[in-house]
């Protein structure tokens, strides 16, 4: 039973964050410890409602209330159970999720809602400091099972379908393990020691990684850099042959691109191929980063999550000057009339990266990219746009005499993604895909092939870890019952299913 009148007591309080003059010269997390006694108090916020909306704003439904209140009791023990009884790697959710939990929390209606993000983060750092030992898988299937992709929704479905009992295979044509959690999100946010540790941990429970394996002769070629030099080419039939069930779990991977003169000169990159690179110099893997920002003018076109990804990465990287574009215009700073709870806060939002510098620019959009004379870019010329309805489908309609020129040497394409790739194993299997261009699949998870599975970002699109990884689960309960006639694998979404987020 929650304290009923805890959230009277205590106001909203979360870590705070390492000085920028002292972080944006390293690579290490960027908030400071949380004492005890304070996540104590954040925990006693939580009301225990009648009706968590909590649990619906979580695609993966975690039991928040039950462990905010293990939590005020100091019984970390039973709330690391209760945690991972929903949740694989909430040592990764509690760093990266945006919490569309405490957007649907109770609280939310007249207050500041439970720090439910940072709970999570100390319960799962309590539960890493006591040793994430290997859980012990129920008894061998002699079932076999490939998972193509090791983001968040493959290796939740690998570890899911282990402690099935069957032996998995999680194929990964990078040069090491992780996906998007080791190349695309910067150190900053995510020290790969923290994922590392998690994979150590399913190792031991006898999940098999193979790196620089690249399924589908097209995996290779259709977003240049994603592979390992010399990565082996497995053919996708090939894991139909060799194993009972495949899982695709490949991501949304195309960038969107910027269809304006001057894309092709010289500095000019997608987000992804100069976080990568980055990625490996702050992960000690490389000498020194083949794409730079040091002493550079730089542009990153996109306000999204990868965009301050870049911001914070450019920054560490020491550029002269820096903007973020976005094409919409500046989101309010509190909810507004159309936006009620219990949907997702549209408000504007500063990440630890704005904090430490750079200029945010609203409702603008590139109209060019301008040659220095040599083929390299020295500028970009951006307008004010204007958001219009056209035919039922908004539209940004560009507003007379407001061209601007920004000086820009180095411009980074943060524009989103459009899907998973095709030409891999997507294209070789046959897959069908659906009218945005993901795969499509059957309440089971199931493709369109036969014993072919998808999840995460390759079935929804583009979207957040929490939806991967309940994703991920869902489809080993999918494969578990396609292979055993039965499954007592928790499965908590159906394909497209929407939160209250």
């Amino acid at each position: 039973m929650a304290d009923p009148r805890g959230f009277l007591r205590f106001t909203r309080e979360g870590p705070a964050r390492r000085p920028v003059a002292e972080r944006v010269h390293d690579w290490h997390e960027v908030y400071l410890p949380f004492p005890r006694a304070k996540l104590k108090a954040q925990a006693t916020r939580c009301m225990d409602c009648g009706i968590p909306f909590c649990h619906e704003g979580c695609p993966l439904g975690n039991l928040i209330p039950e462990w905010n209140d293990l939590v005020r009791r100091e019984r970390f023990a039973d709330a690391s159970e209760r945690l991972h009884a929903t949740n694989n790697f909430p040592e990764l959710t509690g760093r990266l999720c945006p919490a569309p939990c405490e957007g649907s929390c109770v609280l939310g209606i007249s207050d500041d809602p439970v720090a439910i993000k940072q709970v999570e983060y100390e319960i799962a750092e309590w539960a890493a400091g006591e040793g994430l030992a290997p859980l012990t898988p129920s008894p061998a299937t002699g079932k076999r099972v490939a998972v193509v992709g090791s983001g968040p929704a493959g290796l939740a479905a690998a570890q899911q379908l282990t402690r099935a009992g069957h032996a998995v295979v999680v194929f990964e044509r990078a040069e090491r393990i992780g996906g998007l959690l080791r190349y695309g999100i910067p150190e900053f946010k995510l020290e790969k020691a923290i994922l590392d540790r998690r994979l150590a941990q399913m190792v031991g429970e006898g999940t098999e990684f193979r790196t620089g394996a690249a399924v589908g002769a097209g995996a290779l070629d259709e977003v240049p850099g994603s592979a390992a030099p010399g990565a082996l080419v497995i053919p996708a039939e090939h894991l139909r042959e060799e194993f009972d069930a495949v899982v695709l779990a490949l991501g949304s991977t195309r960038p969107r691109d910027l269809a304006v003169a001057g894309r092709g000169l010289r500095g000019v990159h997608f987000a992804m191929e100069y976080l990568k690179r980055a990625n490996f110099v702050s992960e000690g893997a490389s000498p020194a980063p083949e794409i730079t920002a040091s002493g550079k003018h730089v542009a990153i076109i996109g306000g999204g999550d990868t965009g301050a990804d870049c911001l914070g990465t450019v920054h560490r990287q020491g550029a002269s000057t820096v903007c973020q574009l976005e094409i919409l215009p500046e989101p309010p700073g509190v909810r507004a009339a159309s936006n009620p709870w219990p949907t997702w806060p549209v408000i504007l939002r500063t990440s630890a990266a704005h904090e430490e510098g750079g200029e945010r620019l609203y409702a603008l959009a590139t109209a060019e990219l301008l040659d220095d004379g040599s083929g390299a870019v020295r500028a970009l010329r951006a307008e004010r746009v204007e958001q219009v309805v056209v035919d039922g489908r908004p539209q940004f309609r560009p507003l007379p005499a407001t061209s601007r020129e920004l000086r820009a040497d180095l411009v980074l394409l943060a524009l989103g993604f459009l899907g998973p790739e095709q030409r891999g194993a997507v294209g070789e299997l046959g897959c069908v895909l659906d009218g945005r261009g993901n795969v499509a699949v059957d309440d089971s998870f199931m493709t369109s092939v036969e014993g072919v599975f998808a999840c995460g970002d390759t079935v929804r699109g583009q979207s957040l870890i929490v939806w991967a990884i309940a994703e991920g689960r869902s489809a080993a309960a999918g494969v578990d019952r396609y292979l055993m006639g039965g499954s007592d694998l928790p499965a908590p979404l159906r394909p497209g299913a929407l939160a209250l987020s």
